[in-house]
């Protein structure tokens, strides 16, 4: 799965969950689960690979920016934020972002191995990571993007509830 839908669904979970240790620990758990589930994959080459890593690493750096501003400050045209108001922001915040992180941090191990050389997690958790992926090459629009479009929308309205 692209880590762009770990990183909105670990946006969900932060959001639902509120509590930062819970929302990033169920984030890694959703990880796993959602590379159980059938998603895009079958990379013709590294190069292939590299290309659509960085792009999609890029945006969901950009999802995590986006979001963690949109929990602090609120969308266009609300009113200035009370303390109260501001230190439930921070705290929903402080969910949120962990969500993302855990969500995104098992795949931390590409860009490790790839630039450093270096396999980031245990031989017996990368063995189950790559097992588990069920991926094949006709599932971009039916799958990630379906799954991207879900994810944004749960979590838009997931944090327009809870910041109001």
């Amino acid at each position: 799965m692209l880590v762009t839908n770990h990183v909105l669904s670990g946006a969900v979970i932060g959001a639902a969950v509120k509590r930062p240790v819970s929302a990033f620990a169920a984030g890694v758990v959703s990880h796993f689960v959602l590379d159980a589930l059938p998603h895009w994959g079958e990379w013709d080459s590294d190069e292939h690979f590299l290309r659509v890593a960085v792009a999609d690493g890029l945006t969901g750096l950009a999802a995590m920016g986006v979001v963690a501003r949109a929990v602090l400050k609120g969308g266009p045209g609300r009113p200035v934020a009370g303390q109260a108001d501001k230190a439930a922001r921070r705290r929903m915040a402080a969910s949120v972002v962990a969500g993302m992180v855990g969500a995104a941090m098992p795949d931390l191990d590409k860009p490790a191995s790839m630039f450093l050389g270096h396999q980031l997690w245990p031989g017996v958790v990368n063995r189950f990571h790559g097992r588990i992926q069920d991926e094949a090459p006709h599932r971009f629009v039916s799958h990630e993007l379906v799954a991207a479009a879900g994810f944004a929308v749960t979590a838009a309205a997931l944090l327009r509830r809870a910041v109001r």
